[in-house]
């Protein structure tokens, strides 16, 4: 369950929220929400992908409501979410239609289409650049032209970066990984429904991808290293936009052509492979690989690469792993039960308390009694 401020002393409350509201403005400089949206884009991302609701405008307002803090501009858009009518299903998205920002494999240095690096802090040297702090708004400018004349000269010959072919489609090609039929029955809906054990795949695919970013991530690091040793190899990371299309509500046809185009979601997806041991119908073992995915909003690449360990990890559900454990991982990653949980502690205890200091006092009495 989540936890909310409980209502005490009125004046002190109204003073504290007055507090809270000049610890964000003492220092007289207030940060315009374009400038978190423009500027602050992996914790945007962050918080649209906890959140579990696609809006950068709305992502930055929470985080300069929360002062930067996730788990609190989380909270916020959590919140809202829950007000928001429903009115359309968007049909059904293929990642292969992905306009492609990022793509990369670890498991195959050539690839079809090739290897695109994008934008990724993976090939810097983690070094502070303390140019930053002197940095002004015409500098960007100045930047940015030069960058957008260069990349006139470099992209001369463009490799077309829509539906580029799925790497792992290869591997079934040869029979090493298994092909996924399809499912057309309708996903369950954890925003509607709440949680039954044992879970569908995607009552754990919405919860893994609305988890808090840093809970998914050290279980999946907890999967690599302890619980079961699980080594995967990165298929395919892609980073890109999918177009959303909803149906036309005044045609009960559904026709492609009368579908009405939305826009756009940049999203992660991580397809994982595991090593694996199959027996075939003849009683031969074979070696093939298992597969593992991930898929979050905006550009969030270690917490999708963790989701996809986390995936495999609840399909083979081997008892003696926590990480394995699919209670044991849904109900301890979402970030607004967890960090509500934690913080609902600040909240007055004083009945409980004092009862259990009576029933201490009493014991210790009893005891001194005795002696």
């Amino acid at each position: 369950m989540g936890y909310v401020a409980v209502k005490g002393g009125t004046l002190a409350i109204e003073e504290s929220i007055k507090r809270l509201k000049y610890e964000r403005l003492k220092k007289g400089i207030v940060m315009d929400c374009q400038v978190i949206e423009s500027g602050m884009r992996c914790l945007i991302d962050q918080v649209m992908s906890e959140g579990r609701l696609y809006s950068e405008t709305l992502a930055a307002i929470t985080i300069k409501q929360a002062e930067g803090s996730p788990e609190e501009a989380v909270f916020l858009l959590r919140a809202y979410r829950s007000t928001l009518p429903r009115k359309h299903y968007s049909r059904t998205v293929h990642s292969e239609d992905m306009r492609v920002e990022r793509r990369i494999s670890a498991s195959f240095k050539e690839i079809p289409g090739g290897q695109i690096l994008g934008a990724a802090y993976d090939y810097t040297h983690r070094l502070i650049d303390f140019e930053l702090n002197e940095e002004t708004d015409e500098d960007a400018i100045n930047w940015l032209r030069e960058f957008n004349l260069e990349s006139k000269v470099v992209n001369s010959e463009e490799t077309d970066l829509a539906k580029l072919p799925k790497v792992l489609d290869y591997l079934r090609e040869e029979g090493l990984l298994p092909a996924c039929s399809n499912n057309d029955s309708d996903p369950d809906d954890i925003t509607k429904e709440s949680v039954q054990f044992p879970t569908s795949r995607s009552t754990r695919l919405q919860i893994l991808t609305g988890g808090q970013t840093g809970a998914v991530t050290s279980l999946g690091y907890a999967a690599l290293r302890s619980f079961g040793a699980m080594h995967p190899n990165v298929g395919e990371l892609r980073i890109g936009n999918l177009p959303i299309y909803v149906d036309n509500p005044f045609n009960d046809q559904n026709e492609d052509e009368d579908a009405y185009y939305v826009g756009e979601i940049k999203v992660t997806e991580v397809e994982t492979l595991f090593p694996t041991t199959a027996q075939k119908e003849n009683g031969q073992k074979v070696v093939e690989f298992g597969l593992g995915y991930g898929i979050c909003y905006g550009q969030n690449e270690t917490k999708a690469i963790a989701m996809s360990i986390l995936d495999r990890c609840l399909e083979l559900g081997k008892a003696e792993y926590p990480t394995h454990n699919e209670e044991f991982v849904l109900l301890h990653i979402d970030s607004v039960e967890s960090t509500g949980f934690i913080s609902h502690l600040k909240l007055p205890h004083y009945v409980t308390f004092q009862s259990e200091l009576d029933s201490v006092r009493k014991s210790r009495k009893g005891k001194e009694l005795t002696k």
